[in-house]
């Protein structure tokens, strides 16, 4: 069930008016897990039960973790969750992506026969969902959790509709402390007063409406442009390759932040917290910088359960630390998808984390000094986007030599404007509103409280910016929505 359809919006008001009218506890929590297996149901059908796998296995494994004595035991059955989910993520994602590369071994060494693909379909939220049951037979694992008591709940974290697809990832240790509080979020005692006194209510849908706006505005937009550019760029000239690439990083970033605000923005109506996935990306100030403040969710959670892990002990030489970066991000590269593309995408961000971090280590400080100035920083910011907008186009472009071609024109320019220009003048409004993205951007990074601003409006002016924002909505609104990026992955 996609966000941007007329149906989860029904399905979500249906859900809120259940929960206005249900005050017990343990019933919100029952309706909060049928509403979700439902919403998880409607999109995958019968791949649910990759789902539920995972939620009994880890559910039963993190009480077994927990109640071992000996370390040797703790480690086999913390192996035994490591190698249940992401095994089941691995096939479903990975086996014709190896099944390929084994046959271009054997066509290399003269075999006839090949193995044949499966043509597997890859189960909508497996690369989020695995990581999330994860994360909580890890925690356990090192004492940082203490297990869940009830199924019931687990499988709330698990299934939670709101993140279930394409995040953001949710940690156990924050998310059932508040399933342990009742969720009132939308009810106050007063039917009437809900939206008037409702601080969540406000917030949520002042936020859900921002997403909306990012995704069925921007993104979807934007994308005529992006494919124009992309789906053959061979014989495109450098600057219309850098229109392309910005095109494309502005695109992914409104659709995956579009969805994480309307996921974070349903939660908040409910009364779950969730932490926000995107801070300013565009503003980073170094490698690592943009991915703190980029998809955080699993930033974090490959920093925390794959990054620290590996170094063991925090004094390493930089030469270690920068290895361990360098195979850390083709992790997450690969996480993105089963292609040499993605890891690609993952090698950049390595190389350039790596290597920031091995001049930071050996620049004198005297050098430093100028980069923490106003130009400096604007520099910094420069550069940095200089490379992520590179890593955008393995993002986009999976043929090799459309790839490749596409990649020496962003690096080897060519001064030519001529098609840019062209283009420009085919796709007007895509082109337009990158500009309108840039400026709203600005305006969002000077004022970091911009939307509690916005939520806390007086009711009369708070409707009419919802007015506002809602009417291109609805406008753009073809009732044939396109699809989240981030839902293939």
């Amino acid at each position: 069930m996609l966000f941007n359809t007329i149906d989860f919006v029904i399905f979500f008001i249906f859900v809120l008016s259940l929960f206005v009218v249900i005050k017990n506890r343990k019933y919100q929590h029952t309706l909060l897990l049928f509403a979700s297996l439902f919403f998880f149901y409607y999109s995958s059908n019968y791949l649910i039960t990759l789902l539920i796998f995972s939620t009994i296995l880890d559910f039963y494994l993190g009480k077994e973790i927990y109640k071992s004595k000996t370390k040797s035991k703790k480690k086999f059955l913390l192996f035994l969750s490591l190698a249940g989910n992401l095994g089941m993520l691995g096939f479903f994602k990975y086996t014709d992506f190896a099944i390929d590369q084994i046959n271009y071994v054997l066509f290399s060494m003269n075999f006839e026969s090949s193995i044949p693909h499966l043509d597997l379909i890859l189960p909508i939220g497996i690369s989020f969902y695995t990581f999330q049951t994860l994360s909580y037979t890890i925690d356990i694992y090192r004492g940082n959790l203490i297990p869940s008591k009830s199924l019931r709940e687990f499988a709330i974290f698990v299934a939670f509709f709101p993140s279930l697809v394409a995040g953001p990832i949710i940690r156990a240790r924050d998310f059932l402390p508040q399933l342990r509080e009742k969720i009132n979020g939308t009810y106050n005692g007063k039917l009437k007063q809900i939206i008037i006194q409702n601080t969540n209510l406000k917030f949520g849908i002042t936020l859900m409406a921002i997403g909306f706006f990012k995704k069925i505005f921007f993104a979807d937009n934007i994308a005529p442009l992006v494919n124009n550019i992309f789906a053959n760029p061979i014989g495109f000239d450098s600057s219309t390759i850098f229109l392309g690439s910005i095109a494309s990083g502005i695109q992914i970033y409104c659709d995956f932040s579009g969805y994480s605000d309307i996921a974070i923005g349903a939660a908040m109506i409910i009364g779950i917290k969730i932490s926000k996935n995107f801070n300013n990306p565009f503003f980073a100030t170094s490698p690592a910088n943009f991915w703190d403040r980029w998809h955080i969710s699993l930033s974090s959670w490959v920093r925390d359960y794959l990054y620290y892990p590996l170094m063991f002990k925090r004094r390493k030489s930089i030469i270690v630390v920068s290895g361990t970066l360098l195979f850390t991000m083709l992790v997450l590269g690969l996480w993105h998808g089963s292609g040499w593309n993605f890891l690609l995408f993952g090698l950049i961000h390595g190389l350039v984390i790596s290597g920031h971090r091995l001049l930071a280590h050996i620049m004198p400080e005297k050098i430093k000094n100028p980069f923490k100035t106003k130009i400096g920083i604007l520099f910094s910011i420069s550069i940095t986007q200089y490379f992520v907008f590179l890593a955008w186009i393995p993002f986009r472009i999976d043929d090799s030599e459309k790839l490749f071609y596409a990649m020496g024109k962003f690096v080897f320019l060519d001064f030519q404007i001529t098609q840019l220009l062209h283009q420009i003048n085919l796709n007007l409004f895509s082109s337009l509103l990158i500009i309108l993205f840039i400026l709203l951007s600005i305006i969002s990074f000077k004022k970091t409280d911009l939307l509690f601003r916005i939520s806390n409006l007086k009711l009369r002016y708070w409707i009419i910016f919802m007015i506002f924002i809602m009417i291109p909505i609805f406008f753009f609104y073809d009732g044939n929505p396109e699809d989240f990026i981030y839902f293939r992955f």
